[in-house]
């Protein structure tokens, strides 16, 4: 066993109990309040530097006060839990069985936060290993909506010059160094509205649509693919219209597209080949997001998170392969995200050196089965207290 390893050992109980505790808070996008209140006390209890809540709402916690300012992110929101009786137990419960710990959020991405915030005791406790490092362990709020937008405050307003960011969500205790970037669009068809007994009269919205949903579907086989990122697609999510009644002709009709977006595919680009597939009147626009957090904060932003990768030969993913070898005993493997993440902001955004290192795996994010094992916990303690040695030198 490593010494870290062993350091993160002692506090296997307490991580776990503290993952339970914060489960049982549900923490929708904009309703983080209590988790951001509970993260910090931990924190302060824990022996912190400074704990404290933004103006935003994120739950902010540094350890150390070093020259190199690092930055381990995770989000305190989760999606909804859908039809409760689909579970096979209370998805608020925090139920610990056979050393895994069940709930809302223990893979997406309560787990990793509370090995973070555990790992700043670790990392107190062991002087930052010498190292010339503030750690800051950030509890972000809004990410399942708006992912990017509270990360990209923080590194803006509450924490500026951050040389790297190491995000929690996630990768099977493996190092993931980028994923697809993604947009939101809204499509819109207007037409006459009339009598559905005599629709010659009208102009059919949906009618108009029918072909545009068609040809996004077909626009699939043309888009971009990398051999790292994987293949950009696009999907039609909702569809509605406006109509009189069930008895008269809609004269507007919306769809709303998901696109994922791969290496060298940009905003204008996807918005370009959407326009292309329109006739006169349809029109497409960049969704925008301009919800308050839990503290009433709004910060208006388009719908649109860019792609980002880090080379494998990066200096930051050097030393997050290190950090696991010293971590952990063995190299993780390297990989990527297929959902998105904060990384949006920190390395597609801003360009700050930004990988990946969590507990639990994608496979369980917004499911029924939403776990983490404790055995993840410790190992993601360990490594985010390796982190600070294996930056030494990151220019």
């Amino acid at each position: 066993m490593t010494e870290y390893l062993q350091a993160a050992e002692a506090y296997r109980e307490q991580v776990a109990q503290f993952l339970r505790d914060i489960i049982r808070l549900p923490s929708p996008s904009c309703g983080e309040k209590e988790v951001a209140e509970r993260v910090v006390a931990e924190m302060r209890m824990l022996g912190y530097s400074e704990a404290f809540i933004d103006p935003m709402g994120n739950a902010v916690g540094r350890v150390g006060n070093g020259a190199v300012r690092l930055v381990l992110d995770a989000h305190m929101d989760t999606v909804g839990v859908g039809n409760p009786s689909a579970w096979p137990h209370d998805p608020y419960e925090g139920k610990l069985e056979n050393d895994i710990v069940f709930g809302r959020g223990a893979s997406d991405n309560k787990g990793a936060l509370a090995a973070q915030v555990y790992a700043g005791k670790v990392l107190a406790e062991r002087g930052l290993d010498g190292a010339d490092v503030s750690v800051f362990i950030v509890g972000t709020v809004m990410e399942e909506d708006c992912d990017g937008l509270a990360l990209g405050y923080v590194l803006q307003e509450t924490i500026p010059d951050v040389r790297a960011v190491v995000l929690g969500e996630c990768t099977n205790l493996d190092v993931f160094r980028g994923h697809r970037g993604r947009m939101e669009m809204k499509v819109v068809t207007t037409g006459i509205s009339s009598h559905a007994s005599a629709p010659e009269r009208g102009d059919n919205a949906v009618t108009h649509m029918a072909p545009i949903v068609l040809a996004i579907d077909s626009l699939n086989e043309r888009l971009a693919e990398d051999t790292f990122l994987g293949k950009g697609t696009v999907a039609t999510t909702k569809i509605e219209c406006d109509t009189a009644s069930l008895n008269a002709i809609p004269d507007s009709c919306a769809i709303y597209l998901d696109r994922r977006l791969t290496a060298g595919e940009t905003r204008a680009l996807a918005l370009e080949q959407i326009q292309d597939l329109l006739a006169d009147g349809a029109r497409v626009e960049i969704l925008t997001y301009a919800e308050p957090s839990h503290t009433g904060f709004v910060l208006e932003t388009a719908k649109y998170y860019p792609t980002w990768t880090l080379d494998e030969d990066h200096p930051l993913v050097t030393a997050g392969l290190a950090a696991g070898e010293a971590a952990l005993g063995r190299k993780p493997a390297t990989s990527r995200w297929t959902f998105s993440t904060n990384g949006v902001s920190s390395a597609g955004e801003l360009g700050i050196p930004t990988i990946g290192f969590g507990p639990s795996e994608e496979k369980w994010a917004h499911t029924v089965l939403d776990q983490c094992p404790v055995d993840h916990l410790v190992a993601s303690i360990a490594y985010y207290a390796a982190l600070p040695r294996a930056l030494e030198g990151l220019s």
